[in-house]
């Protein structure tokens, strides 16, 4: 039997990353919501087994007015908040590739976008992480809408997730992206 070690090795240096996000925000008693690829990976995952496609760091929302309560809980966990980047990067290993990236509740990321983040709504969780919830992952990866994003969207349509219900409540922009990337899929 063929193994794919490199996929097992970097699935779990995610999920421990994961779990490390977890410990710091239970011991800060803060929230937050796994967005971006790991939460993609999630989602299919649940849906369709061997479907999901790994990411490099993981992207979290949580709210700004914690900040320094996060980078306080972070310290303690080995972690160094970086303002220039919003990103909590380790201080043993201070890679961008391996940082847990800081996205702010209702703001946007970039000022193009044409929709802010999402709020912390009721999230779900898997394997004991706090994910965002799926309509909010869809109009995140619509609306940031990159190549890797654009294949994330494919992923969670192809996986049965983008039902009718969730599309019907996209913004006319959004609706037509992902129009463009089923189109491009």
């Amino acid at each position: 039997m063929v193994v794919n070690t490199f996929f097992e090795v970097r699935l779990e240096q995610l999920l421990n990353l994961a779990e490390i996000i977890e410990k710091i925000f239970s011991a800060a008693r803060l929230e937050y919501r796994v967005a971006g690829g790991l939460a993609t990976y999630f989602y299919v995952e649940e849906a369709v087994p061997d479907a999901g496609r790994l990411t490099k760091d993981i992207d979290i929302i949580v709210r700004r007015v914690d900040l320094g309560k996060i980078a306080e809980a972070a310290e303690v966990f080995g972690f160094r908040y970086q303002p220039a980047t919003d990103m909590l990067v380790r201080l043993s290993d201070p890679t961008v590739r391996r940082a847990i990236h800081l996205v702010f509740a209702g703001e946007k990321v970039r000022p193009e976008y044409i929709e802010p983040a999402p709020e912390l709504g009721e999230g779900l969780r898997i394997r004991g992480i706090a994910l965002i919830p799926l309509v909010d992952l869809i109009r995140m990866k619509l609306t940031s809408f990159r190549a890797k994003d654009r294949a994330h969207i494919i992923d969670l349509d192809e996986a049965g997730l983008i039902t009718p219900e969730i599309e019907a409540a996209l913004s006319p922009t959004l609706r037509e992206r992902l129009g463009e990337a089923r189109a491009r899929g």
